[in-house]
């Protein structure tokens, strides 16, 4: 008899997904939230299928010794340790487009709960009392909707909101002003969009530099009238400034799906008659559960059959050349690079360039790698191979692969260069070398290099002159963080050069703006290629 492969389902998930998974599997269940069963369970199959209750960390993943794929049937992964999977050889896979639809009504299902006053209004009732006068509310017609994050979210909002006369404003600083217009938003600095906001509502991802971005001093810069609303992410906005905006009168009222740590407890702002909060909705729809469900069934499909997987987070799995493979990380990183030194620009053109032997292979899926990298720390959804081209597409981004089987110094080169709003271009360029695989940055705008690609790297472009590295090395050692290795390429005596520092932590943002400021850098950077 034909081995078939083993698939455990963790959780309750729609018979859409049972059906999409097909006859060829053997489908076992458990109970993921029982811990030695899921860890017994784990033994023996191919893939497991979850939601958001089952934690598959490095002991489960270790437990699964024949473990090929993770699938969450959903878009969020904290409950996946993907760095874990990764290094194990194991595929995660989500559903990152499942929920857009249901997240994006959601808010605005808030943003007219909050205007007409429904939670509080029906909550008295229910209580006997009559109360019109005291829930009388406001309409959204030629309201200011501000909008953080035009992403496929924020995209999905703001079209759902043109229908009541509302004006639309939103920031984004990857989102061109043309981009916006097509889609009838008025593109906005930040500090402006909190000053007109009559509600706010922010899609953003959640990363170091998000995480509580609205914060105690954007309270104060909002009319006393504004409401603010937040399905993304927990922390997005500080929750104790929010308690205190609520309590002191510089905000109206809010209403919150997201929270730090979920689930909720001791948040003191939910129970204030102007707060509507839920626990965590966005994607608790029918619809959407089913849509998550069917997605990473084929995800799981296609994966173990040894295709392409689309919708791999941490690998693009499949059918992709053995040489071509290698590359697929680096295009990732590069992507990054490029992004952290666009400085929050907007990019109009992407080209994914690849040089060398592999430019006569399939190296679709170095482009597809590229452009998750570019996006991936700049929109609110896990950015995979199959949404990446998508975003790409919405942004109004244009994106070029060419091949050349010519390269002056290495076997196999990979080169990214985007185009940004203002004209100028962000060029990079890496390989993987040696038996060892290792990454390298090659280039960066013109200046060779050739430098392993660690978590944690600062590039500045400054003037060359005496005491640079030295004032780097300082400041660096001053805030505790250990310089693991350096380069520096530069033209003539005197010209511009750059500087790429391997560290073992992540400066904060005040200690990289002091080395920017002190050797008077034209360009500084930090990559955090850890999270």
């Amino acid at each position: 008899m034909t081995h078939k492969p083993v698939v455990l389902i963790a959780e309750e998930l729609s018979p859409a997904t049972i059906e999409a998974l097909g006859p060829d599997f053997d489908i076992r269940t458990v109970d993921g939230t029982n811990r030695p069963e899921l860890l017994k369970a784990l033994a023996d199959v191919d893939a497991i299928l979850i939601r958001s209750a089952t934690h598959v960390d490095a002991e489960a993943i270790a437990a699964g010794k024949h473990l090929k794929v993770i699938a969450r049937a959903g878009v969020g992964l904290d409950n996946v340790d993907i760095k874990a999977a990764t290094a194990a050889g194991v595929m995660v896979v989500n559903a990152p487009t499942s929920n857009v639809i249901s997240a994006a009504e959601l808010t605005v299902g808030h943003i007219l709960g909050l205007a007409r006053n429904i939670a509080p209004a029906s909550a008295s009732m229910k209580e006997g009392q009559w109360k019109r006068s005291q829930y009388a509310g406001v309409e959204l017609y030629e309201k200011t909707i501000g909008i953080i994050g035009l992403g496929r979210i924020g995209s999905l909002v703001a079209e759902r909101l043109k229908g009541f006369g509302t004006e639309l404003i939103a920031y984004d600083p990857f989102v061109t002003s043309s981009r916006a217009a097509t889609m009838g938003v008025e593109l906005v600095e930040l500090d402006e969009l909190l000053e007109r906001a009559d509600f706010l509502t922010i899609h953003m991802p959640r990363t170091p530099e998000t995480m509580g971005m609205i914060n105690e001093q954007s309270f104060k810069k909002m009319k006393n009238t504004a409401y603010v609303i937040n399905v993304a992410r927990g922390g997005l906005i500080d929750e104790a400034a929010l308690d205190t905006a609520l309590r002191s009168g510089q905000i109206v009222g809010a209403a919150i799906d997201v929270f730090v740590k979920e689930p909720a407890k001791n948040v003191p702002f939910i129970e204030l008659p102007n707060v509507v909060c839920t626990p965590h909705l966005g994607a608790s729809t029918a619809e959407a559960q089913e849509k998550a469900g069917v997605s990473v069934a084929r995800s799981v499909r296609l994966a173990l059959e040894g295709d392409l997987v689309p919708d791999a987070v941490n690998v693009a799995g499949g059918a992709i050349d053995k040489d071509v493979r290698p590359g697929v990380p680096l295009a990732e990183k590069l992507g990054r690079i490029v992004t952290a030194l666009s400085s929050g620009e907007a990019m109009t053109h992407v080209e994914v360039k690849v040089a060398g032997e592999i430019a006569t292979k399939d190296v679709t899926s170095l482009k597809l790698s590229a452009l998750k990298g570019v996006f991936t720390d700049v929109v609110s959804e896990k950015v995979s191979y199959v949404n990446a081209p998508m975003i790409a597409q919405q942004r109004g981004i244009e994106v070029e692969l060419t091949t050349t089987e010519e390269t002056e110094y290495f076997r196999n080169e990979t080169i990214l260069s985007a185009v940004l709003a203002s004209g100028s271009t962000v060029k990079v360029s890496g390989t993987v070398t040696g038996p060892k695989l290792v990454e390298k940055l090659t280039n960066i705008g013109g200046y060779d290099l050739e430098i392993p690609i660690t978590d944690y790297m600062l590039i500045l472009e400054y003037e060359d002159r005496p005491g640079m590295i030295a004032a780097m090395g300082t400041l660096l050692g001053t805030a505790s963080i250990n310089i693991a290795g350096m380069q520096v390429s530069r033209g003539d005596k005197g010209d511009q050069a750059v500087a790429v520092l391997a560290l073992d932590s992540a400066p904060s943002a005040e200690v990289v703006n002091s080395i920017k400021n002190i050797v008077n850098a034209s360009r500084a950077a930090c990559v955090n290629l850890a999270q």
